[in-house]
Order: structure tokens, then C-alpha cells, then sequence
């Protein structure tokens, strides 16, 4: 299926959309429950707002994003780096 130039609300439940893509896609407000993506490529992308829950993040890799006001656990990302790099020394 294609959509392109159209505003769409698309309820997706049991489907498999794998390798499906999503490129200039406002997805704002969308909610993803028992959802896997695994291998998937998140690139230029605004997670701004974002709150991911019992979630599986082993291996995953976050480089060159904007992390002010990112919290893990109620802790500031900002905070948990400038404490690695001081004992690092």
C-alpha cells in the first residue's frame, strides 16, 4: 500500500509491517504498544516529548542527537555523562 500527500489515521493491530517505510511522516501523537523494532533505522527524527515504557533498549545505539533534558530513570542524561567523564578524568 502506498499513501503519499494524503492525512490518514491508520489503526494497524496483528499486522505485520516489516520493512515498511516512513519517510517526511508526521507521526506526532501516535501510539506504538507491543510493538517490535528491532533492526530498525531511526534517523532524523524529533522524539522531542517522547516517554518510552518497559521497554527493551539492549543494544541500542544513540549518536550525534541533541540529548538536553533526556532522562533515564528520573535522571538527566546531561548529568549521567558530565559524572562519566569527570571519573573517566
Amino acid at each position: 500500500m502506498k499513501l503519499h500527500g494524503t492525512i490518514e489515521r491508520i489503526d494497524a493491530n496483528d499486522a505485520n509491517l516489516q520493512g515498511s517505510a516512513f519517510e517526511n511522516v508526521n507521526l506526532a501523537q501516535a501510539r506504538f504498544h507491543n510493538v517490535k523494532l528491532s533492526g530498525a533505522i531511526i534517523e532524523d527524527v524529533c522524539l522531542s516529548g517522547v516517554t518510552i515504557r518497559d521497554g527493551n533498549l539492549s543494544g541500542l545505539s544513540i549518536s550525534a542527537c541533541r540529548l538536553d533534558g533526556m532522562t533515564i530513570n528520573g535522571i538527566a542524561v546531561s548529568d549521567l555523562l558530565a559524572a562519566y567523564g569527570a571519573r573517566k578524568g
